[in-house]
Formats: structure tokens, C-alpha cells, sequence
């Protein structure tokens, strides 16, 4: 009998077009986006109940689209390891609640200062300074209950989620603290190593996060939970440096933000360091690593290989 690994190495000599691809996993995404939103309805509070204008504020954001990346990919590694969904998608939607929280917080005049997201007037540009930064605590605050909540799962795996997500959202090779360095070295001349420890912990560490808790849920082993991790650090990584390229050469109306504000913030970049072509070359190099991490694992993981391979080649 066949295992996955061998699958593996017998799909190398397999070329499927990249349109199969994309339909694929364009349809994933669609699926997967509902069924995280279907679960956000119900784990955030109503706009009906008091006090409404908070979470007419929170839900503003979290429904304002997206490609809900984050919990998708918790999904993608919950299920390779049958993770049940009742645990599976409320810590999934707990990353998009800290995820969208950070995106508010980003968006403030104090930082980014961007009136653009998805698509749409940012939070403090509709609710004020003062109620978005009330959303973002907020979010960050309902997904550590959505966590405790939860149900299914052993207490150690629970707690250690919780741990995981925690850890993600902090300030040591984490959310908070990329965030710290990218303020600090803007307009500043960073090197490669520099620029790799802020995204890293700005941009990685959920995405991180996001394989991780899936597999945690599923009951993955160590050697599985490494490997997996080098796959989410690579992906990370890709991630951040497609978002630059996209930043660089999309338009406003295709990314649904303010197109070019790197630049004229002089943040640090990978276009700013490499280059396009060279960030083009590093996105692809980052996209085959991720997947060559996925080769010890004897377990269906196409998904997470054409997660992967979306996150370099999308469009916004």
C-alpha cells in the first residue's frame, strides 16, 4: 500500500496546469471563508446587545472580507490530522479576531495612518479613534474567550492553544514585537536579517501560529509539529514578502488598501532591499522550502502545498 510520503514523491512527476490549481483552491478558500464566517456570526457579540456601538464596530471589521489566510490554514492542518471542527474552527476564528484587531491597531493615524482596508473606509475613519482602538481591544479580548470556551479536546491540548496563541499575539519574536521593530526601523536602512526579524514576528508569527494550533488540535506528533512549522515560518515569510510586490505593483482598487504607502512611509521592505526581481526570486525560493517541509509527513497535506503556492502567486 501506498503511504503519503510515496504519494509525494509520485505526485513530483505529475504537472497539473496551474488553472486546475487555482480553481481548486479558489473553491477551498470560498468554502472554508464560509464556514469561518458562519462561526464568527455566532461567536461575537450581536450588535443588539449592549453596548451595540462596540460590536457594530468589531463586526465592522471582521466582516469586512478578507481571505481569512489565518484560520484557513489552521482548518487546512486540522484536517489532514481530523481535528474535530467544534474545537477546530473557534481556535481558527480566534486568530482572525486577533488577526483583524491588529489590522484596526495598524490602521490608526498613531501608526500606518491608512483610511483603507479591504476595501473599505478603515474603523477610526467611521467610528472614530477612540472606538476603534476600544474594536481592536475588544477582538483581542473575545478571541482568549473564544478560546476558554471552547468545546472537545483534552485540557492539555486547550491549554496548549492557548499557550500557542498567546505567545503569537505577544511581544517576543511575536505580533506585538514585529510591530515594535517595524516603527523602529522606519525610514531607517535595515539589513536582510533585519528586515527577516520584524516579518518574522510581524507577519509570520500567526501564520505560524495558525498550522500550529491546527496540528495541536489534531493531536499531531513532535517530528510532525516541527516540520510544520518550518512550513508556517516559510509561508510566513512568503507571505510578507508577496505582500511588498502586491504593495509595489497593485493597484489601490486591486488590494483593497492604499496602494504604494511602504514607500512613502519609507517602511522596510523586500522590494526596498532586493528589488522586484529578487523578491520575486525569494518568494518562490520561500514558497518550494515551505513545501519541502511538508515531505516528513506521512499525512494529506495538498492543501497546505496549494495554500502555500496561493500566497505567492495571489493578485491582492
Amino acid at each position: 500500500m501506498v503511504n503519503q510520503r510515496e504519494k509525494k514523491v509520485l505526485k513530483m512527476t505529475q504537472s497539473p496546469s496551474r488553472t486546475e490549481r487555482s480553481i481548486n483552491i479558489i473553491e477551498y478558500f470560498q468554502k472554508k471563508g464560509a464556514q469561518v464566517d458562519a462561526w464568527l456570526e455566532r461567536l461575537l457579540p450581536a450588535v443588539s446587545e449592549a453596548p451595540s456601538l462596540i460590536h457594530e464596530a468589531m463586526r465592522y471589521s471582521i466582516f469586512a472580507g478578507g481571505k481569512r489566510l489565518r484560520p484557513i490554514l489552521a482548518i487546512a492542518t486540522g484536517e489532514a490530522f481530523n481535528a474535530e471542527e467544534r474545537t477546530l474552527l473557534p481556535a481558527a476564528c480566534s486568530l482572525e479576531m486577533i488577526h483583524t484587531y491588529s489590522l484596526i491597531h495598524d490602521d490608526l493615524p498613531a501608526m500606518d495612518n491608512d483610511d483603507l482596508r479591504r476595501g473599505m473606509p478603515t474603523n477610526h475613519v467611521v467610528f472614530g479613534e477612540g472606538m476603534a482602538i476600544l474594536a481592536g481591544d475588544a477582538l483581542l479580548t473575545q478571541a482568549f474567550r473564544t478560546l476558554a470556551d471552547c468545546e472537545g479536546g483534552t485540557p492539555q491540548r486547550k491549554l496548549r492553544v492557548l499557550s500557542e496563541v498567546a505567545s503569537a499575539a505577544g511581544t517576543v519574536n511575536s505580533l506585538i514585537g514585529g510591530q515594535v521593530l517595524d516603527l523602529q526601523f522606519e525610514g531607517k536602512s535595515v539589513t536582510g536579517e533585519q528586515l527577516e526579524s520584524i516579518h518574522r514576528a510581524k507577519t509570520g508569527a500567526l501564520i505560524r501560529c495558525a498550522v500550529r494550533i491546527g496540528a495541536i488540535v489534531g493531536g499531531a506528533d513532535e517530528a510532525e509539529l516541527r516540520a510544520l512549522t518550518v512550513y508556517g515560518e516559510k509561508a510566513g515569510l512568503a507571505f510578507q514578502v508577496a505582500d511588498d510586490l502586491l504593495d509595489e505593483t497593485a493597484t489601490s482598487e486591486e488590494l483593497g488598501k492604499t496602494a504604494g504607502k511602504d514607500a512613502a512611509s519609507h517602511k522596510a521592505t523586500y522590494i526596498a532591499l532586493y528589488g522586484i526581481d529578487g523578491a520575486r526570486e525569494m518568494a518562490d525560493r520561500l514558497y518550494h522550502e515551505a513545501v519541502a517541509a511538508l515531505n516528513s509527513i506521512d499525512r494529506e497535506t495538498i492543501m497546505l502545498e496549494e495554500i502555500a503556492r496561493f500566497i505567492v502567486e495571489r493578485k491582492s
